[in-house]
């Protein structure tokens, strides 16, 4: 999606069934993450694949106690997407949000998605 494109709001699954925007599809660039802040106060990463798969996992690094894993770096373990955390370089699945080098760990997960047509 380029940012000439019309805007497409990228929504996040609710805890109770409903769907919240929480940013235009234009600012997810490939493979890097953009924070959005959640109605609660809690903090998401959004990130799009190169594919286009949307994926949301918690924002707060368990490891470094920060808002930094939008910031991490992605790339893909067996073709699992995958970020890696800006300080500590642990690495997280972004589908599932289990911490690949320490499984004791894992970062909330929110179903993506693109808003649908009206």
């Amino acid at each position: 999606m380029h940012r000439t494109d019309p805007p497409h709001a990228v929504e996040l699954a609710t805890p109770d069934g409903d769907w919240i925007a929480v940013c235009d599809a234009r600012a997810l660039e490939p493979d890097s993450g953009t924070a959005v802040l959640l109605p609660d106060g809690d903090q998401a990463a959004v990130f799009r694949t190169p594919a286009g798969e949307l994926l949301a996992v918690g924002n707060r690094d368990p490891f470094a106690d920060s808002w930094s894993i939008a910031d991490g770096i992605t790339g893909s373990v067996d073709g699992t997407p995958t970020v890696s955390t800006p300080l500590h370089q642990r690495l997280f699945d972004l589908r599932t949000g289990i911490c690949l080098d320490d499984p004791s760990h894992a970062l909330p997960v929110w179903p993506a998605r693109l808003r649908p047509p009206t």
